[in-house]
């Protein structure tokens, strides 16, 4: 996962509402938008490694995840990071306590961003300086950099996703289209990652189109008060789409466990 914007309203209707693109090699298998047969998860699935870069669980839980991109070369021996996402989902623990509980742990991994948001609480870690970062209400994203870092595909994005929300142009059509974005960005503003300049240009689009690496995944995540909606549409090499229909699934939230009274 490599672009997320997203707009979040606490007691609202739909108190969170999620645009993500997943960027991977095409090479990397992949399961589509599913039930998992062995968790309570709404996912898709790294057939490689076991995790995901996006999924949502139980009461409303949410979590994704970005990598930080360096020009570094990714330790072979680290753990995946998708697994982060998937335990998140699966903790009982809310967002503050699971953060605090990883934040010793960040350094077994390669760089990562971690968005969760727990049915209450929305917020990430930067895990290059183990640090949480509290998000506020409204509209925020994150990219392969740190938390609100004006990357230009970043900024196109979350922009994009503040004009529709202002208008009301929120449904699906209106959204689909900010996440298929292939525009480039001027060279004057490309970040300095350490990546060649053509391949930082490849990389500044919302949508990525290389002949090997691109985007395989677009999501949009709304997090209603009584149910989530989920949409996947999945993409193949070259940005070639490869499943037409659009993966809509609806999940009621499990109502909060009655207090024990003693």
């Amino acid at each position: 996962m490599c672009l997320i914007a997203w707009n979040w309203q606490p007691g609202s209707a739909t108190p969170l509402l999620l645009l993500a693109n997943r960027d991977e090699f095409y090479t990397r298998p992949a399961q589509p938008l599913h039930h998992w047969p062995d968790a309570p998860i709404l996912a898709g699935r790294d057939v490689q490694a076991g995790g995901t870069w996006l999924g949502v669980g139980p009461n409303g839980r949410l979590a994704a995840l970005t990598n930080y991109r360096s020009a570094v070369s990714a330790r072979t021996d680290a753990p995946s990071r998708g697994e982060l996402v998937a335990g998140f989902l699966q903790s009982p623990l809310s967002a503050q306590a699971y953060l605090q509980a990883l934040q010793p742990e960040a350094s077994a991994y390669n760089p990562f961003n971690l968005l969760v948001f727990d049915g209450q609480t929305l917020l990430g870690l930067e895990s290059r300086d183990a640090r949480i970062v509290t998000l506020q209400p409204g509209i925020s994203a994150v990219s392969n950099a740190d938390f609100h870092t004006p990357w230009p595909k970043l900024c196109q994005l979350s922009s994009g996703l503040a004009a529709c929300v202002a208008h009301g142009k929120t449904e699906d059509e209106h959204l689909w289209p900010l996440l298929q974005s292939r525009v480039l960005a001027a060279d004057d503003v490309l970040p300095h990652t350490g990546m060649p300049l053509e391949l930082e240009r490849a990389l500044s689009a919302v949508f990525i189109a290389t002949p090997t690496y691109g985007t395989r995944a677009c999501s949009v995540v709304r997090v209603g008060s009584n149910s989530v909606q989920f949409g996947e549409q999945r993409y193949g090499a070259e940005g070639a789409l490869e499943r037409t229909s659009l993966f809509l699934t609806r999940i009621p939230l499990e109502p909060p466990p009655s207090p024990t009274i003693y």
